[in-house]
């Protein structure tokens, strides 16, 4: 049986509460995370492959290499937008930890991240971090694979040539198979609509407007958050994060889509994926967002701010628009506008041939798939359907006693472990006070003893000389 180690914020078949959840931060901030982890889960895991999650920071310290080395015969590295400033602190740290294993790494649709015109000059203050982590992961792999264009390009342009675009996992979840379609000849008032966005897009790219009219014309639209600090918001109306203050964004408890419950965030993609199943279609800035739609069978269209999610949505054909552009036409960015729109043709007609090119990716790298090599992942949909997982996060807008009483419990079960924690530490430091209580005291060095004899005679005579 082979092992591989997937860097993950949680298994998929890890069922936590809602309150654990956060409290652990499995989303690793950003609950998209999660759905190209589990993506890349359910692709490696086949009869002879077992695939463990390394709970995102338990296993990255570089000290864990040597049982790394020892228990697994691969690391597999599934990544977003991790050329960025803002991850430079924890890429380096993933690359201490590359350069001690003795085993394969192999990189799943890393990118970098600038503006929707590529220009690469914000990542230059990090090319030596970004050149470090290339360099350990082909020296124990055959190529690292990218998300898109820009990303290739910008790895070529350093010198590094075993560089393949293969996407993101995360749209490989069913295989060779994606079946996305209109279902309804158009959207009118009634159709439910996804909506998604970043903090940045709501704040100073102009996303607010286009929510905030879609909110005024389609009562049954639904904004799905994604960040920590969106599912604190909603489930303990959490206002420390800096994020807060950002009011505009529906997750905001002042916000009126707040109040009036159209909000969730997901802190498991099953049930995210299960409930996008039930709308005509999403639209918004955030890529994995989308994704989720498309992978429950729903039209989407990302709105998009950024290299990472441009390059991402040309490679595979997502229907999209620029943000700023859609920005400064609120009336382009209407939902049924954008629904009509939106061409499927290339993203489901293409599919297999990207899926194929993944594929390829996979074995040459060492990497079995369930889809060749096993049972198409049958096994591990239905341990999936076998647990019973928290539904989405909603506005904390109840006060009845089942509402208060997960959130109350499980803070109570926390006081409880603190309490035992608090008393087994009194009790170590209560033994380790009597033991130096009953043993002599160190005898003084020889040095500190002749600074005792010396030391003060000098100070006097070094003072002396100096009147």
């Amino acid at each position: 049986m082979k092992r591989i180690l997937l860097r993950s914020g949680k298994s998929p078949y890890d069922v936590l509460s809602v309150e654990e959840a956060l409290h652990r931060d499995v989303i690793a901030t950003n609950s998209g995370n999660l759905i190209f982890s589990d993506a890349a889960h359910k692709i490696l895991q086949t009869p002879d492959t077992e695939v463990v999650s390394n709970g995102i920071g338990t296993d990255l310290a570089a000290a864990a290499a040597a049982r790394i080395n020892e228990e697994y015969d691969a690391f597999v590295v599934p990544l977003a937008n991790a050329f960025r400033p803002s991850f430079e602190r924890q890429l380096n740290r993933l690359t201490r930890l590359i350069d001690k294993l003795r085993i394969p790494v192999v990189v799943l649709g890393v990118g970098a991240q600038t503006g929707v015109t590529y220009n690469p000059a914000r990542l230059k203050p990090m090319e030596q971090s970004v050149r470090a982590f290339c360099t350990a992961v082909l020296e124990r792999s055959s190529s690292i694979g990218v998300r898109g264009e820009f990303t290739e390009q910008y790895l070529r342009d350093m010198g590094f040539r075993d560089v393949e675009v293969i996407g993101c996992p995360s749209l490989f979840l069913y295989g060779p198979e994606l079946d996305v379609r209109k279902r309804v000849p158009a959207l009118g008032a009634e159709s439910r609509i996804a909506v998604n966005g970043s903090h940045s897009a709501v704040q100073k790219q102009g996303l607010e407007r286009i929510i905030g009219r879609a909110h005024a014309r389609y009562p049954n639209l639904r904004f799905i958050g994604q960040n920590l600090s969106d599912a604190r918001q909603l489930h303990w109306r959490d206002l420390t994060d800096p994020n807060s203050q950002v009011t505009a964004m529906p997750t905001h408890p002042d916000h009126p889509m707040y109040r009036e419950d159209k909000v969730r965030v997901y802190v498991d993609p099953v049930t995210w994926i299960d409930d996008l199943r039930g709308f005509d279609f999403s639209f918004g800035s955030r890529i994995h967002g989308n994704i989720a739609a498309l992978l429950a069978g729903t039209p989407a269209t990302v709105l998009c701010g950024d290299s990472r999610t441009l390059e991402l949505c040309r490679y595979f054909e997502i229907p999209h628009q620029r943000l700023d552009k859609a920005a400064k036409d609120p009336e382009a960015a209407d939902p049924a506008r954008l629904y009509e729109e939106a061409d499927l043709g290339g993203l489901v007609g293409n599919h297999r041939e990207r899926f194929d090119r993944f594929v390829g990716f996979l074995d040459k790298n060492g990497l079995r798939n369930t889809f060749t090599h096993g049972d198409g992942g049958a096994a591990f949909e239905e341990r999936l359907r076998s647990l019973s997982f928290p539904p989405g996060i909603r506005p904390w807008n109840d006060t009845d006693l089942a509402s208060l009483s997960s959130r109350f419990g499980w803070l109570h079960t926390q006081i409880g472990e603190l309490a035992q924690d608090n008393a087994k530490l009194r009790k170590e430091l209560a033994r380790s006070r009597k033991a130096q209580a009953a043993s002599p005291a160190p005898a003084a060095s020889v040095y500190r003893r002749a600074r005792r004899v010396v030391g003060r005679p000098l100070r006097r005579a070094l003072q002396s000389g100096k009147q």
